[in-house]
């Protein structure tokens, strides 16, 4: 089984209203997260992770989308062609939610600590 991923645009930079042209995207902030449900019914457990960070992009050229009528795919793909490897990241979230599931390594109780109840 693999991880359902989802990528967000969290948030937006832009230049200021007055400039030419107007409102241009220069900095977004992005997040991929992933879920993973192992099992069914009473036993089923889900796995989350998630990767985040932000993407600057060049001033525009050619054609120009205004701020308003901007798409968050739109966004996405400025980010994918400037640096952000999708694959990568996507591939990232498969091995954290593969290491929540089979750890390689774990943290058991200190032997000398008595459990609390």
């Amino acid at each position: 089984m693999s991880a359902t991923i989802t990528w967000v645009i969290e948030w937006m930079q832009t230049t200021p209203t007055t400039a030419n042209p107007p409102e241009t995207v220069i900095t977004a902030g992005w997040r991929c997260n992933g879920v993973q449900v192992e099992g069914s019914g009473d036993t089923a457990k889900t796995y989350n992770a998630t990767v985040y960070s932000t993407c600057s992009f060049p001033a525009p050229s050619g054609t120009f989308t205004p701020y308003d009528q901007l798409t968050q795919a739109q966004v996405l793909g400025w980010c994918w062609d400037n640096g952000v490897d999708k694959d990568a990241t996507e591939a990232s979230i498969q091995s954290q939610i593969n290491g929540q599931i089979n750890p390689t390594v774990i943290q058991p109780p200190l032997p000398w600590v008595t459990p609390t109840v």
